[in-house]
């Protein structure tokens, strides 16, 4: 399978089942999109035809191009066929009862009433709760106990907002440093705030003790004071961009991501993007709103040709700033084109339920932080472990080729099969197909590997 596009002067064309991108010029681009519907004389033919007025291409010149073609294709860096099918959910398969993180939910419950919450203000459709130390504790042991033989464990603290259960956050994390050079373990904490509660301690400990920092910020005062308001109604963005400042400063301006949402109210991301940049943020994250239909924020079918239309423009700005050395971070655009995800990883997709798993203030565990109060994907519990055999088998089965509609899909060794909560909040299905989604995906995926393709040549 392969896949060709046109995007910031380059011909790009990806051979998707050998990781292979080239970057040709417009003859070998015509004869690669022709090379499996016609035969080498119907190419050359044709292609003598298109470039007849062009006096430095010839019909040898075409000939040559063809005979290159034919060279990669046998050398299994184009038209490679896809023969990991067969492979799909070894690794599920390999690490079964292997958890390697968990997503701490410390504190259901939010100083912000954010009109787009997909976790109700972070009560998840439920009661307002905070994680108690001895449960937390319990966590981190039953994360121990079922890590198998892997030492790096990743803890996220998350709500609501974490920061209204600050002191058993810190007494967490003493806890696990306390005992994982006995248990043979390395925690890797990330720590995901609003920033309505950050204060000096907070920031000396998280940057001490956190290796990523999130924060919530949607770029423009008048966008994010539209829905990341207080109970007063009130917007935050005076309130904590100044302490997002001194606690990116302070943290050396590395190893966090300034993390926003746009929505049907801003679909021209790009502009919080460069709001985000006059404030001196540099590691920068802006994500589709995850809401209801009908929701006033959800993204339309209007908006979704601007926001494409954002991330090329997105790349572009990325570029420039390269040239003025002023090179700035897009989560979404973080792509190694020689040594990214091995190829197991890639075909199994997410951990959700199997190997990652969101864990409530009392104790429960759900597939992900977005299953969190939907009584039908609770797993079990940190006490007793996984109970609820036929959710988590769904979740392990869950990988890019149980998905019938990825199959033809040029992206899908990139996404490999996506969120399985996107997909099962818009068909009912966690094999199903979130096609809104998709199409953002893909456009980010070929926006992201010519900015990887630019950088490599140097241009």
């Amino acid at each position: 399978m392969i896949h060709q596009y046109k995007l910031g002067g380059y011909n790009i064309v990806l051979d998707i089942c050998s990781g292979a991108v080239h970057v040709v010029d417009d003859v070998a681009y015509d004869i690669i999109a022709d090379f499996e519907n016609k035969d080498k004389a119907e190419i050359i033919s044709s292609l003598c035809e298109k470039y007849k007025d062009e006096d430095d291409i010839t019909k040898e010149d075409i000939a040559e191009c063809y005979k290159q073609v034919v060279s990669l294709k046998e050398s299994g860096k184009l038209f490679t066929p896809d023969s990991f099918r067969p492979m799909a959910g070894e690794l599920k398969r390999k690490t079964s009862g292997v958890i390697k993180a968990l997503c701490l939910h410390v504190a259901h419950s939010c100083n912000l009433n954010c009109a787009y919450c997909f976790a109700a203000q972070g009560k998840y459709q439920g009661e307002r709760a905070l994680m108690s130390f001895e449960t937390g504790k319990r966590a981190l042991d039953f994360l121990i106990e079922n890590s198998g033989s892997r030492r790096n464990l990743e803890v996220d603290f998350f709500g609501g907002e974490p920061l209204m259960n600050w002191d058993v956050v810190k007494k967490l994390v003493e806890y696990a440093r306390s005992i994982e050079k006995e248990k043979g373990k390395n925690f890797r904490f990330t720590l995901t705030t609003n920033g309505v509660n950050i204060d000096d301690d907070v920031i000396e400990f998280s940057n001490r003790e956190m290796s990523n920092v999130v924060l919530s910020l949607d770029g423009r005062k008048e966008v994010h004071d539209r829905y990341r308001v207080d109970y007063s109604g009130k917007g935050s963005w005076d309130l904590i961009v100044p302490k997002f400042q001194k606690f990116v400063k302070e943290r050396g301006n590395k190893n966090y991501y300034m993390r926003g949402t746009f929505t049907h109210a801003n679909p021209d991301f790009l502009e919080d993007i460069k709001q985000m940049l006059s404030l001196g943020f540099t590691e920068l994250s802006m994500e589709p709103v995850v809401c209801a239909s009908g929701a006033p924020s959800v993204l339309t079918e209007e908006d979704k040709e601007v926001v494409l239309s954002q991330y090329e423009k997105l790349a572009e700005l990325m570029l420039e700033k390269d040239k003025e050395g002023k090179s700035f971070t897009f989560y979404h655009y973080m792509i190694d084109l020689k040594g990214g995800p091995c190829i197991y990883k890639r075909i199994s997709g997410c951990g959700s339920g199997t190997e990652y798993m969101a864990v409530t203030p009392w104790g429960d565990l759900y597939p992900c932080h977005q299953f969190v109060g939907d009584e039908k994907f609770r797993l079990g519990d940190i006490w007793h472990g996984v109970s609820n055999i036929g959710i988590q088998d769904e979740f392990a089965a869950c990988n890019v080729y149980a998905r019938e509609d990825c199959h033809d899909c040029w992206a899908k060794l990139y996404c490999s099969g996506g969120c399985a909560a996107n997909a099962y909040h818009s068909t009912g299905s966690v094999t199903g197909v979130y096609k809104y989604g998709c199409d953002l995906f893909r456009k980010r995926m070929e926006c992201a590997i010519m900015v990887a393709v630019a950088r490599e040549l140097g241009e």
